[in-house]
C-alpha cells in the first residue's frame, strides 16, 4: 500500500523553515500561548485554501451537505463576528450572512463567484483583526459577557475571554478536519 504525505511544505511531513506555523511564539504565558494558537489555526485556514479558485472554494463536499471551502471560511466569520463582536464586546451588529429564515446563509450563500470568495475573505480577516486586537486590549483572561440566550456554550450564564479563545480554537481545530478532506478531494493536496 502506497504512503501519502502531507505535501504542502515538506515530502516528509516533518518541520519546515518554509511552513510560517512553525516561526511561533513557544513558551509563552496564557495570553500568549492561546493567541498563538488561534492564530496558528487561522493561518492554516489560508494556507489549505491557498491558489484555489472561486469554483474550487465553493465546491460542495458530497451530497446532501452544503459544507464548502468557501462556505467554511464565511462560517468562521460569522462564528468569530458572533463570539467577540457580539458577544465579548457588546456590539449590535448584525450577522454577516445568516438570517432567521435562513441559518446556513453561511454555506448556502458560498456561490462560484470570485467577487463572493473575495468579500469572504475581507469579512474573515476583518473578524480575525478585531478578535486579535481585542484579546490583546482586554485587561484579563477574566472579563466576562453574559451568554444568557446560550448561544456560545456557556450553559446560559457568564462566560469568560479565556472561555471564548478556547472555544474559538475548538471551532477552527473541528471545521480545520473538514478543511483537510476538502482540500483533497479538491485538488489531492495534502497539508500538516
Amino acid at each position: 500500500m502506497a504512503t501519502r504525505r502531507a505535501d504542502m511544505f515538506t515530502a516528509d511531513g516533518r518541520p519546515s523553515p518554509d511552513d510560517p506555523r512553525e516561526h511561533r511564539v513557544r513558551l509563552g504565558d496564557e495570553r500568549t500561548t492561546l493567541a498563538e494558537s488561534l492564530r496558528c489555526l487561522r493561518l492554516t485556514l489560508e494556507l489549505k485554501c491557498a491558489g484555489l479558485d472561486a469554483e474550487a472554494m465553493a465546491r460542495r463536499a458530497v451530497e446532501p451537505s452544503t459544507m464548502s471551502l468557501l462556505g467554511l471560511v464565511r462560517h468562521l466569520a460569522e462564528v468569530e463576528r458572533a463570539t467577540f463582536r457580539v458577544l465579548l464586546a457588546g456590539q449590535d451588529v448584525p450577522r454577516l450572512y445568516c438570517t432567521g429564515p435562513d441559518r446556513d446563509a453561511d454555506f448556502n450563500g458560498a456561490v462560484p463567484d470570485p467577487d463572493v470568495v473575495a468579500q469572504a475573505w475581507a469579512a474573515w480577516r476583518a473578524e480575525a483583526d478585531f478578535a486579535t486586537e481585542f484579546l490583546a486590549a482586554a485587561p484579563s483572561f477574566d472579563v466576562t459577557a453574559e451568554d444568557s440566550a446560550n448561544r456560545h456554550g456557556s450553559g446560559g450564564g457568564a462566560m469568560s475571554l479565556r472561555e471564548a479563545v478556547v472555544g474559538m480554537i475548538e471551532e477552527y481545530a473541528r471545521h480545520l478536519g473538514h478543511v483537510d478532506l476538502l482540500r483533497e478531494r479538491i485538488d489531492g493536496r495534502l497539508g500538516q
